[in-house]
């Protein structure tokens, strides 16, 4: 008998189980998390540590509730800020059941290996997932991919996968399921979160920042929502702050004639509708707040804590 079969308490069992979504930068987690929502709440862009909290996602059906954890990319800390994000990430191997252990179809990638030493204890199931296949022109190119992880880790399974193009993710969804643990939901079934609304909120903010910026400013702003309300008349009021190191940076971040900032409110804004459900006002000021990503206190203000 197999492990899965051993696991099996019947067709009818409902299982229910967390997944921790790890990997290196940019290598596709918060997109995975968001196409096996079917709802955007994880940031995402091109540029490394556009996530910077974990992130929880609530995916319910008749015979099983998963909920996803995606973390930031896993990385050499820099700062109290960095320090905090590979703490975060290593706390949530120990919430999890599963692993998805996320890769890119490349033989012989040092940044995603020098990481799989923090797998070594976990006592659940390890998947490999390889994503990005959609960008391969000969999917042979994945077998090399599969022997070389093979050889350095022991995965339960191993799932090519293209989070992008939402390709293989029901067969993904399947095989994750053999694994969980017979277990009643742990949230109602109409949940998609566990985090508040004014976190995904500052980090859809966040994301647009991330996006329509240079290279240095992603990594010195944060977010603050500071007021959301509901008018009589159905629309959604939102003030936040984005916080920057320099003045300079603020400029920058404003824009000539303000034209990056109101970019980034027009991109944010129609984020927040779709997810919120109704029309918002979003209003964004820039401040400066110098060694921000040092100060303990800071950090904990922006919910930036262990």
């Amino acid at each position: 008998m197999t492990e899965t079969e051993n696991r099996s308490e019947g067709p009818a069992a409902f299982r229910s189980g967390f997944i921790s979504i790890v990997g290196k930068p940019n290598v596709g987690k918060s997109t995975l998390l968001n196409h096996l929502l079917g709802e955007k709440i994880a940031p995402v862009s091109k540029k490394p540590q556009t996530t910077r909290e974990v992130i929880h996602g609530i995916r319910t059906d008749e015979t099983s509730q998963i909920i996803f954890i995606d973390t930031p990319g896993m990385h050499k800390p820099k700062d109290a800020l960095g320090e905090l994000m590979v703490q975060e990430i290593k706390r949530t191997l120990g919430e999890a059941d599963i692993i998805y252990f996320v890769v890119e179809p490349q033989p012989k990638d040092e940044e995603s290996e020098r990481f799989l030493g923090l797998l070594k204890d976990f006592r659940g199931s390890v998947f490999l997932l390889i994503n990005k296949v959609d960008e391969l022109e000969d999917k042979s190119r994945m077998l090399p991919v599969i022997d070389h992880y093979q050889r350095l880790f022991e995965f339960k399974e191993f799932v090519p996968i293209s989070a992008l193009r939402k390709i293989a993710l029901d067969t993904l969804l399947e095989v994750t399921r053999k694994y969980l643990p017979v277990h009643p939901p742990y949230f109602p079934a109409d949940m998609i979160s566990d985090r508040p609304i004014r976190d995904i909120v500052k980090e859809l903010i966040r994301e647009k920042v991330v996006r329509f910026t240079g290279e240095e400013i992603p990594y010195v702003t944060a977010v603050s929502v500071e007021e959301m309300s509901e008018r009589d008349d159905g629309l959604i009021e939102i003030h936040a702050n984005i916080f920057v190191d320099k003045e300079s940076q603020k400029g920058i971040l404003i824009g000539k004639g303000g034209t990056k900032i109101k970019q980034i409110g027009q991109a944010a804004r129609q984020d927040l509708e779709r997810f919120l459900g109704g029309h918002v006002y979003l209003d964004l000021r820039v401040k400066v707040l110098p060694g921000w990503k040092n100060d303990p206190s800071r950090l904990k203000d922006f919910g930036y804590s262990s």
